[in-house]
């Protein structure tokens, strides 16, 4: 397989001619809206039979939903095959240590049929409370702990799941040790019963780094206790902060030279986002960019008939437009050329797999690369 970026003149019959394929191949790997309207820039993956007998790297890979009911069942289908685990976003936990519910059933059904380890995934936030305190109220106290726990575990017996995944964010520093003890409390009571645990941790790049998100987040302490953990490397771009790369390499690569040191490579799932964000320019604080799939991403580009540049420090396509209105826009988002940079970096560090945040945004590109990249590891 193949990465090309258009060039000036170039249609996808010329491209085809190129690389002995047809249009049709070409389109239907990319998910051309219009074969006929490419822009400059514009990457696409060509179909090409690989002539090497290069053993590939055997990882897994772990996809999280935020769509519940049918429309997350739907969405496990359609890339069943490239996962070895499904977290649903998500079962919060309360106060009192009880959980919320979650429309699941027939989510579990598409990750059983297509044989994807269901993971349980619990957190304290939600859109609207960071979670702070919730935290604090939890793992402050033994009892609440335990309750937790037990609840936690009644839901993963009664629903079928068969591991946990804990992602508590905006802890208090003072909170670090117990939410440590939270983990290995988990781990001491689900490895018994045959289940596996793993963390959702910030994307940290020393130990020393200050701040809500990062400090109570104990990179060496979940490399020891917890059986793998998913690195948060993504979110530069934040939606409500002004227009950067989501996910630059630069940055992500900060972040696995320091968990390399602390945490063990075959525990440490490589956080990869697949959705755009178009961000209105100049950024106002208080302003919200909006998020959307890469697939919508080109669209507009193609749209707006502008070219698609390439970030080589972040790895990064992105664009400006000028919309109806007179408004300038920039989008970063993923392609063949940034997904294939990501996919570089999981084989180089040595790394368990690849975490993606979040199903519901296509990126039929990303899915035929993973799988000619990779051997994807079916725990079932």
């Amino acid at each position: 397989m193949q990465i090309h970026t258009v060039k000036q003149g170039e249609t996808l019959w010329t491209i085809a001619q190129q690389y002995g394929v047809t249009v049709n191949q070409i389109a239907a790997a990319n998910q051309l809206e219009n074969p006929n309207a490419l822009v400059v820039g514009q990457a696409l993956v060509i179909p090409t039979v690989s002539n090497t007998t290069t053993p590939k790297p055997v990882i897994d890979v772990n996809a999280y939903t935020i769509n519940a009911g049918e429309t997350g069942a739907r969405e496990i289908q359609e890339v069943g095959r490239y996962l070895t685990y499904w977290m649903p976003f998500v079962y919060s936990l309360k106060e009192d240590g009880t959980l919320t519910t979650l429309d699941d059933t027939e989510m579990l059904k598409s990750a059983s049929a297509e044989r994807i380890v269901p993971v349980l995934a619990v957190t304290n936030f939600s859109s609207t409370s960071a979670g702070t305190s919730l935290a604090h109220t939890i793992l402050s106290s033994p009892e609440l702990q335990e309750k937790s726990i037990t609840n936690i575990l009644a839901v993963m017996k009664e629903k079928g799941y068969q591991g946990l995944n804990i992602d508590f964010e905006n802890v208090r520093p003072a909170d670090r040790e117990h939410y440590n003890q939270f983990l290995q409390l988990a781990v001491d009571r689900l490895h018994p019963e045959g289940y596996f645990v793993s963390s959702a941790l910030a994307p940290k790049t020393s130990s020393e780094q200050k701040g809500l998100l990062y400090e109570a987040h104990d990179y060496e302490a979940h490399g020891k206790i917890v059986d793998f953990v998913v690195l948060m490397t993504y979110e530069w771009g934040y939606r409500k902060g002004p227009a950067q790369a989501i996910s630059p390499l630069n940055e992500i690569k900060k972040v696995l030279d320091y968990a390399v040191t602390v945490i063990p490579r075959d525990k440490i799932l490589f956080g990869f986002q697949i959705y755009a964000r178009d961000w209105v320019l100049p950024f106002v604080q208080g302003q919200e960019a909006e998020t959307f799939s890469q697939q919508e991403a080109v669209r507009r580009a193609v749209q707006h008939q502008v070219a698609i540049q390439y970030d080589p420090v972040a790895q990064s396509p992105f664009y400006r437009y000028t919309d109806t209105a007179g408004r300038t826009h920039e989008v970063w988002f993923e392609d063949a050329r940034s997904a294939q940079a990501k996919f570089d970096l999981v084989k180089q560090y040595k790394l368990r797999g690849i975490s993606y945040w979040v199903l519901g945004y296509p990126f039929p590109q990303n899915w035929l690369l993973l799988e000619d990249n990779f051997t994807i590891r079916k725990r079932l």
